[in-house]
């Protein structure tokens, strides 16, 4: 008798006969041998079938396969330090499942990206998005746990909203049958610290929408943030909260997706500083300073134009500005308060400089930008409603965050990270389309 297993666990089976259900990723041989590639969403195996240890059927049926048929593979697993997973599969039975319709389109030969993406349903099947999207599920895994370890309730934002959170021009409008309008949430941040001065601790994490126009490798339409708040908390708090998720994150990454990350040829040398924490902070007038001796000494970043400029104070920082500051530091960094004017108007001014916010931006290294962006909140009501009167914001629609400032406020902080640009990092990809199954882009609503 053979018992079921996953490719994943072949190893635990090695001289045992097993029953492998599996798709058929592709095929090479000739002769009495045929050498199968075989998939099942766990993992990959290389399965051969010897013409003497089958029937003349079963060969014959090995042969005649083709690309992505569904089979049940029979056989004995075998050790081998050469194959992935270290073992292979010994062929004595195969059944046919389903008989494909028509020409399976992503062949083993070189396909454009736009191409793949027109086949983001069947390219998933593919080892490299399958590796992306499995370090994905890890980090989804691990987001959960290190919250629920630091004593946080998971809090659900919704997705449709009266208001903008930050800039008003972002907003997908929706249009309720005709007699109101509402949008698609920017951020859970707002109704997430109504869930803080509920439970103390909490995160949201969830699907946001940003209508920006942008057609660069860091920017999605439709995207998922994890958004926790926590009150009471400080400035310096919200920035150590952050250290230690990111890097617990890409601890239990190293820790638990080797396979995946290999079969990115992820050079895990470049995590290994972010995994150890200990992230630099520094202000955003120091951030400057780096940056000016950078461009002044021509150190710059292979993807970093020679023209790149300083940037003025009051400025807010470009990408290639942050590449160059990824680029100065050999783990994240945390560059902290920003100038009040380029900052939302929920951030808590600086008390030492009211020039500045206690905000801060942790800048990933290797080029890839913003990963979190956090803040401590303002929680005097006045000061609230002078900001939001400042900005030409709508006062009805914030009735409610105005209500949190009126009935036992007290100091509060929180912070977003965006989950596919941390997952475009730490797989070293170089587009974030790929970090999510099926992709919302200005370029892309298909398939």
């Amino acid at each position: 008798m053979s018992t079921h297993s996953n490719i994943r666990d072949l190893g635990q089976h090695v001289g045992q006969t097993v029953r492998v259900h599996a798709w058929l990723q592709d095929k090479s041989g000739k002769g009495k041998i045929q050498f199968l590639k075989l998939r099942d969403g766990s993992g990959f195996v290389q399965g051969t079938v010897f013409k003497g240890d089958v029937s003349e059927d079963v060969f014959e049926a090995a042969k005649r396969l083709t690309q992505e048929q569904a089979v049940t593979v029979t056989g004995e697993v075998r050790a081998d330090e050469r194959a992935p997973g270290g073992v292979e599969l010994s062929v004595r039975d195969l059944q046919v499942i389903s008989e494909n319709a028509g020409e399976y389109p992503i062949t083993p030969k070189e396909h454009g990206i736009e191409f793949l993406m027109d086949h983001r349903h069947l390219w998933l099947r593919h080892r490299r998005p399958w590796a992306i999207l499995r370090v994905r599920d890890c980090i989804q895994r691990g987001i959960v746990e290190f919250f629920h370890g630091e004593g946080f309730v998971r809090f659900d934002a919704p997705f449709f909203t009266p208001n903008a959170a930050e800039d008003t021009t972002e907003l997908f409008e929706i249009d309720l049958f005709g007699e109101d309008k509402a949008y698609l949430s920017q951020t859970g941040q707002l109704h997430a610290e109504a869930g803080a001065f509920a439970f103390g601790k909490v995160y949201t994490f969830g699907p946001t929408f940003r209508a920006e126009k942008s057609k660069t490798r860091r920017h999605l339409l439709e995207f998922w943030m994890i958004e926790p708040e926590v009150a009471p908390s400080s400035h310096a708090e919200n920035m150590a909260l952050q250290e230690r998720m990111v890097s617990f994150l890409v601890r239990k990454v190293l820790s638990e997706c080797q396979t995946e990350l290999d079969l990115l040829g992820r050079d895990v040398s470049k995590l290994a500083g972010a995994a150890e924490g200990n992230y630099p902070r520094v202000t955003y007038t120091e951030a400057l300073d780096i940056i000016r001796q950078h461009i002044e000494d021509r150190d710059l970043p292979p993807n970093v134009q020679d023209d790149v400029q300083p940037v003025e104070w009051g400025d807010d920082l470009g990408a290639p500005h942050e590449t160059i500051l990824g680029h100065h530091f050999d783990r994240p960094v945390i560059i902290e308060k920003y100038p009040v004017g380029i900052k939302a108007f929920y951030m808590q001014p600086d008390p030492a400089d009211p020039r500045v916010a206690l905000c801060d931006d942790m800048i990933a290294p290797e080029g890839y930008g913003e990963i979190i962006g956090g803040s401590e909140r303002i929680h005097d009501y006045d000061l609230l409603k002078s900001r939001i009167e400042a900005q030409g914001l709508p006062m009805d629609a914030f009735e409610w965050y105005l209500d949190l400032r009126r009935v036992g406020s007290m100091p509060h902080a929180g912070y977003g990270m965006g989950l596919e640009r941390f997952i475009a990092w730490v797989t070293g990809i170089d587009h974030i389309r790929e970090a999510i199954p099926f992709p919302r882009m200005l370029t892309r609503m298909f398939p």
